[in-house]
């Protein structure tokens, strides 16, 4: 079952359960069984962490509402003037931060619910209309919790593999416009500077997605995965994604003089690509998980002949090498980022 189709059939449980219990509450409660089903349908989202808070900001708006409402009330019968007034402040008074979105939104509507629908028996109502939604949410975090949502974490961990395939292959596609011709006559590359940085939000996402799906959620005791050093390789690959950008930019300006001029020796770009190629390697070998360095050593063994031929060219000037040094610089920070989550950090 998707997790789409899992969640509309939870919801369909929550609220037809809600509204079975909503008619045995006693008293004026039992006066307003509409509102239980409508907080199961509320609370019902694709995490537990996710409903449980939202449940929690929900109710505290509706108490901050009908509080500000029973002070209208208190004042004398609603008219256009206090049910606007009482609006404007509940509005004022939702942007507490702890009462997020749902208990900002919730917070005005409760106040004016209290004032039009309960009107002369806003007593009870506010009560009704308190406790059911109580149940309603009681009920939809039940259900979420006994049908428990899926966990996110594989979709995460694909979502870093694709990631860091990505990385290499626009790594290789460099290198090899770097020997095919000088200037490169394919464009490609350059152009995907953008998509990296779209990649590097949705792998974001995915990774905090994962990590609420497995808060409170049962799923998580069978399926124990280290998220934290996740996190740390989501922190790398958004580092080594900004270096690759970086010297991205220095290659366009080698190429089209754009964003800024740069100037690139012709026979620098052999020993260049094959540096970057040999860093493309690195991130392929991360991606398989091996924890085998010997790619990390030849990248280092490629960088070193890179710099080699840069301090041996006869009659260089410091602004011709200077870009080659600046991106092989880069190159050296992405394989030390890779070193750190392959090895662990020194000491």
């Amino acid at each position: 079952m998707s997790p789409r189709l899992l969640l509309a059939v939870k919801a369909a449980i929550a609220v037809g359960l809600a509204w079975v219990i909503a008619p045995l509450m006693p008293g004026v409660i039992n006066d307003y069984p509409y509102y239980a089903p409508l907080g199961a349908l509320l609370v019902m989202h694709s995490t537990l962490a996710v409903s449980a808070k939202f449940g929690l900001q929900i109710l505290a708006g509706m108490v901050l509402g009908i509080v500000l409402a029973a002070g209208v009330l208190f004042l004398g019968p609603p008219n256009v003037f206090s049910i606007s007034l009482v609006v404007a402040v509940a509005v004022l008074v939702g942007s507490i931060r702890w009462l997020g979105v749902p208990g900002t939104e919730y917070l005005p509507i409760a106040a004016l619910f209290v004032l039009i629908v309960g009107g002369q028996d806003a007593e009870d109502y506010s009560i009704g209309y308190l406790v059911q939604m109580a149940v309603g949410v009681g009920v939809g975090l039940g259900v979420n919790l006994v049908i428990a949502p899926p966990l996110t974490i594989n979709s995460a961990v694909q979502s870093f593999s694709r990631f860091r395939i990505s990385l290499a292959k626009h790594l290789d596609d460099v290198g090899a416009a770097l020997v095919e011709s000088w200037p490169p006559e394919r464009e490609d590359w350059a152009n995907q500077t953008e998509v990296l940085s779209a990649t590097a939000g949705e792998v974001r996402a995915a990774i905090h997605k994962a990590d609420d799906s497995r808060k409170g959620n049962p799923r998580a005791l069978r399926h124990r995965r280290n998220l934290s050093a996740d996190f740390l390789d989501l922190a790398a690959l958004e580092n080594i994604s900004f270096h690759i950008r970086d010297l991205t930019e220095i290659l366009a300006g080698a190429v089209w003089g754009k964003p800024f001029p740069v100037d690139l020796p012709a026979d620098l770009c052999p020993p260049l690509s094959e540096a970057m190629n040999s860093v493309a390697v690195v991130l392929m070998e991360w991606d398989s998980g091996s924890g085998d360095t010997a790619a990390i050593d030849d990248a280092g063994v490629a960088l070193d002949a890179l710099m080699s031929r840069v301090d041996d060219r006869p009659g260089s000037g410091a602004d011709s090498v200077a870009a080659t040094a600046a991106i092989a610089i880069t190159l050296r920070r992405i394989v030390a980022a890779v070193r750190v989550r392959v090895e662990g950090p020194a000491g």
